[in-house]
């Protein structure tokens, strides 16, 4: 059937014991309450400070990639500038021996003798290639 149900009668209402009773038990309750209720307050005030600590230490991440990538692009600007520099030097010479090529060429026609100029590629060099040696801090950012 259903639940059992306490038979209470109009004297245990009057009683002084059950009435202590009960009010000692409200008040455990109480008190028990304001406990739980003063946990679970400091729980999540040391919840809020850690997430405070993790936002800031998040921050000073951030601000060093931050910095970090920054380096690394002016490093990169530098390098490309550099390279633009290289290229334009490079186009010059080319110009420059295309140049002193015709020249060898009219000498040729002019004194009629055959002179040997040599078909050069700027881009293939005769000599074995050089390995390019960069210093370790070029990288460094």
């Amino acid at each position: 059937m259903g639940s059992l149900q306490r038979q209470t009668s109009p004297e245990s209402d009057n009683d002084p014991r059950y009435a202590a009773v009960t009010d000692e038990r409200k008040r455990k309750r109480m008190i028990s309450n304001r406990e739980s209720a003063r946990r679970s307050r400091m729980r999540k005030q040391k919840q809020l400070g850690d997430l405070i600590n993790e936002v800031t230490v998040l921050k000073n991440d951030n601000a060093k990639i931050t910095e970090q990538v920054d380096a690394a692009t002016r490093k990169y600007v530098e390098m490309e500038s550099r390279n633009d520099v290289l290229r334009a030097q490079a186009s010059e010479l080319t110009e420059r021996l295309r140049s002193l090529n015709s020249v060898l060429e009219m000498v040729e026609e002019i004194s009629g003798q055959a002179l040997d100029i040599p078909e050069i590629n700027p881009w293939q060099v005769s000599c074995p290639m050089q390995p390019i040696r960069a210093s370790a801090d070029m990288f460094d950012c």
